[in-house]
Order: C-alpha cells, then structure tokens, then sequence
C-alpha cells in the first residue's frame, strides 16, 4: 500500500524546536545519504529521490512513498529550512538538496551520523560506525562515541541515549529531530540475571554485509544511469 499525505498547515516553528514527521525524515535522510555516496548524482530529481526514499536496503521501517508524499514533504522541509529546491541552470528537471550545514553547521562526522540515525532510528556505536562508513569513514569507535556526544550537547540537543533493551549489550542512540523518543528500553543493569544475548562482533558483520550490498546497487544504478546517457548519444 503506498503511503499518501494528508495536508497540513499553518505555523513553522522556528529551526530549534524542528519536528519532523515519519515521511520528513526519511526524504532529509536520503538527501544526506545520497550528497554523501553519490556525489555526482546530487542533487535528485524527484524520481531519484523517491527511490532513494524507498530503497530496500539501509532503511528501517522500508516504506513505498509515492511521488506526491515526498512532494509534499519536500515543501514542508523547504518550509523548515531543511531542504529545498536547488539551483540548477543546466536541467529543466526541479532537483532538491538537503540544507542541513545551513541550519546546523554540521561537521561531516555529525552529519554522516545523524543521517544513519534518520535512515534506521536507533542504533549502536558500533552499529553507527560500520553504517555510517558508506558515508564518511570513522577511524575508531571512539571518534563515533565522541561525534555522538556533541549532538547531545547541542543546544537543543539532537540525540539522545536510550536505555538499554533486555539481553542486549550496548544501549542506543536516538535523533530527536521527530521529538521525543517513546520507547520501551528498560537498562539491563536494573533487571539482574537478564544475559547478553547480541554481541558487537555479530552485529558489526551483518552492518558490513548490509554496506557491500548498498554499495553494489549503487555502482549498478550508476552504471544504468552512465549506460542510459551513453545510449541517447546515439539516438
């Protein structure tokens, strides 16, 4: 079933109480995730956009948006300052880009990492650093852990540490750009003789297979995309 929008109206709140709904998120979340991965296809058109929207892979829930949802979200963002239409003098087609830098003046640790978070909800230092590699390479966990602890100084803060979920062994990490977090973690150390039941190492390898099979589609979406530009010289 694919998922419409109903319209909405009226008073913007200012860039510092942002709340952005489920459809919002994921589009701002693309945008990021596509200027970071694919360069030289930023900004999207709005077919590209809705693809990245709707991609299988590295998204969580995976939703099937139509166009006239991430036509509305897009304006609401715009409304938001958070993105827009760019400027392009080269194409008929309307492309849209994030404004994230504009309104945050994020660095690139921050904004790979806020861009995972907005792509998958909640997730683990590890979880982020092998996720977030696809979009800017993390050295250590603790450059992830550090990167992780400014966004929740800021001022309002834009993640938040959740509690961690029974038999789990490392807490999450959760954007606050949709408000507050609702969830039903209870922190392990408050429930004795609960066991570990995920590790990190596992969790890692399933993050780096996850990445492989992005970074493949992406290359056969280039090379659709090179092959159908190759094709119209000749037609």
């Amino acid at each position: 079933m694919r998922l419409g929008r109903s319209s909405t109206c009226c008073i913007i709140p200012p860039v510092n109480i942002l709340l952005l709904d489920q459809i919002e998120t994921r589009v701002l979340g693309a945008l990021v995730e596509k200027e970071l991965t694919t360069p030289e296809y930023y900004p999207l058109s709005l077919n590209a956009l809705v693809n990245a929207c709707n991609q299988k892979s590295n998204r969580d829930p995976v939703m099937n948006l139509d166009e006239d949802a991430v036509r509305e979200a897009m304006r609401s963002l715009d409304k938001k300052g958070l993105a827009g239409a760019a400027d392009n003098m080269v194409s008929r087609v309307t492309k849209y880009e994030h404004r994230l830098q504009e309104a945050y003046n994020f660095t690139r640790h921050e904004t790979a990492i806020l861009a995972e978070l907005l792509l998958r909800g909640p997730q683990t230092p590890g979880e982020l650093r092998s996720r977030a590699e696809r979009m800017h390479k993390f050295d250590d966990l603790g450059i992830v852990q550090s990167t992780l602890q400014r966004l929740m100084k800021r001022e309002p803060p834009l993640v938040k540490l959740l509690a961690r979920q029974p038999g789990m062994k490392e807490a999450r990490y959760a954007h606050l750009l949709s408000g507050g977090v609702q969830a039903a973690e209870t922190d392990t150390e408050s429930a004795p003789g609960v066991a570990s039941t995920s590790s990190t190492a596992g969790g890692d390898r399933m993050a780096r297979l996850e990445n492989q099979v992005e970074n493949l589609e992406s290359e056969i979406a280039n090379l659709k995309q090179q092959f159908a530009a190759f094709r119209k010289q000749f037609e």
